[in-house]
């Protein structure tokens, strides 16, 4: 699967071979999104607003950060937000179910423990987006639903959709699935609200920076700066979409760490870390999540937040205002 996946981003001869089945998967994903639009395959709507957050590629692209930061935004705005998630990666026996301040990235997944932490507001996974907005509606008094990686999750009504857009992949080789990393077509750009590039956008799009400038000790009972890791020897790792992001962010602010990428949502164990040579070990929020079940003096997360940039802020201000007036 790796070498598919570098094919994307460039010529590859594998690429000819799997043009077929690409063509037969835009095909499927176009007659889906007729059937809902025909009414042929029904929908659901919940009792608020629903916002969406997603994507048009495969991989990370820095969805979770914005949704904590839309998040953040709502509750400043003086709304009363809640977020659905599918739970990628948990294995509860029932859901949807809430995620506390006790869940287990184990049951509910990564991203869903690493939301409920930073957002500040009700957080429910589920497979089906709607019986989690339904369920987390019927527990808590809230005004506005985020939805996290839900684009394609057509069941589900939306009333305002958002594409988070990797400023360094962008669509690879635009190709859909599995030739390409698209999910969908670059032209369903065209059809959702707002687009954002985590990273450097062009002129036109607007733009989000994703960093963090703290490091915090996995037990919790330490904070230091970034930069005062300088001059260690450490060992970085990241089991997130885009890892070199993370391992480049670390670079930028003047670190010299041995990089260990590994796939996304990986559950990681103490003998991996154990067996790498340097003591002392950097890694993404999402995956300290993880790792604090055996949680070392020397492990240490970077929490990471998002920054959009003015415009995108003054217009999801001005669509959220529109949503409630309306």
């Amino acid at each position: 699967m790796k070498a598919i996946q570098r094919s994307w981003q460039g010529g590859h001869p594998i690429t000819l071979l799997l043009l077929p089945l690409s063509g037969l998967f835009c095909l499927l994903v176009a007659l889906r999104r007729l059937a809902y639009r025909l009414g042929l395959i029904k929908t659901k709507q919940l009792s608020v607003p629903v916002i969406v957050v997603g994507n048009i590629t495969v991989g990370g692209t820095g969805k979770t950060p914005l949704v904590i930061w839309l998040a953040e935004q709502l509750l400043r705005m003086g709304y009363k937000p809640g977020i659905i998630t599918r739970g990628y990666g948990g294995l509860s026996d029932v859901w949807p179910c809430e995620v506390t301040e006790n869940s287990k990235a184990t049951a509910v997944g990564d991203e869903a423990v690493l939301m409920q932490r930073r957002a500040k507001c009700p957080v429910f996974a589920g497979p089906n987006r709607w019986e989690a907005g339904n369920a987390l509606l019927s527990a808590h008094d809230c005004d506005f639903i985020i939805s996290d990686d839900g684009l394609q999750h057509y069941a589900l009504q939306r009333d305002l959709e958002i594409v988070v857009i990797d400023g360094d992949r962008r669509f690879g080789n635009g190709l859909c699935l599995p030739a390409g990393p698209m999910r969908e077509r670059p032209r369903r750009l065209n059809k959702v609200d707002l687009v954002i590039v985590n990273g450097n956008g062009k002129e036109d799009e607007y733009s989000m920076q994703v960093g963090g400038e703290l490091v915090v000790r996995l037990d919790g009972s330490e904070e230091r700066t970034l930069t005062s890791f300088s001059d260690e020897k450490i060992c970085a790792i990241a089991g997130i979409g885009h890892p070199s992001r993370f391992f480049s962010m670390l670079q930028q602010a003047g670190l010299s760490p041995e990089c260990y990428p590994f796939p996304d949502h990986h559950p990681f164990r103490l003998e991996e870390l154990q067996a790498l040579p340097q003591e002392t070990v950097l890694m993404t929020e999402k995956d300290g999540v993880k790792c604090e079940l055996f949680a070392q003096p020397d492990y240490w997360y970077v929490p990471a937040s998002a920054k959009p940039d003015s415009g995108f802020q003054i217009a999801f201000d001005a669509m959220v205002k529109r949503l409630n007036d309306g």
